[in-house]
């Protein structure tokens, strides 16, 4: 309990609810687009370079350890000033949309591997395997939400030349795991890239960050 309270006041007051909007609409997006899959025909875009890259059950560490960098990197680029962070999270907003609209207009899956290696890893891929199905593949939230973590404090020089550097590290290795365990296809990881890129510019350009401003009562 007294990490969470510290964690908790170290959240500046202005990002709080636009903090839990994102998380519920996250899962929103992602449990709510499977309710459209019913007879539907799924696409797979695995291609002949995802056939050549291996299962490396390890990776599986990096898979999950990403909700712990999500977590500490949101929190840390939300405290940079309130602009940056409606900023922020209104792209991961838009991204998060754009990502339903897709999966529910273009389903995707892939083939996953018979994991018969008897390791605490493979074990711990397999369980990945039980708990998320193979589809809202394309494109990778995963990938996604680390590349916002890279980007969110990309060039922000009140933080740490060595944190954004490792921040950049840890969504490039992040996108890797989800390769070398078989979660995603290359395509998925490109337009998870891509997509947080795009929808970071959109939210500076067109300034949809100042609708925040109305969930926090500032109009």
């Amino acid at each position: 309990m007294k990490i969470i309270k510290r964690i908790y006041n170290y959240i500046p007051k202005y990002s709080i609810k636009p903090l839990i909007v994102c998380v519920f609409f996250n899962f929103a997006i992602y449990l709510g687009a499977r309710l459209f899959y019913k007879h539907r025909v799924f696409h797979n875009l695995t291609s002949y370079c995802d056939d050549r890259i291996p299962v490396i059950p390890i990776f599986v560490l990096i898979y999950f350890g990403g909700y712990l960098f999500w977590i500490v990197n949101y929190i840390l680029i939300s405290n940079i000033n309130k602009e940056h962070c409606y900023r922020f999270l209104t792209a991961d907003l838009l991204g998060k949309l754009i990502c339903g609209i897709i999966y529910i207009n273009f389903p995707t899956t892939n083939i996953r591997p018979n994991i018969i290696t008897p390791d605490i890893f493979s074990d711990m891929l397999k369980f990945l395997y039980s708990i998320d199905a193979a589809d809202n593949l394309f494109p990778s939230i995963h990938c996604l939400v680390s590349w916002y973590c890279f980007v969110g404090l990309r060039n922000c020089k009140v933080i740490p030349a060595w944190y954004r550097c490792f921040s950049l590290f840890m969504a490039i290795m992040i996108c890797i795991s989800t390769l070398t365990t078989k979660q995603h296809v290359i395509i998925d990881v490109l337009g998870g890239v891509m997509l947080a890129e795009l929808t970071w510019r959109l939210s500076l350009h067109l300034q949809l960050y100042k609708t925040f401003k109305l969930i926090n009562q500032e109009v």
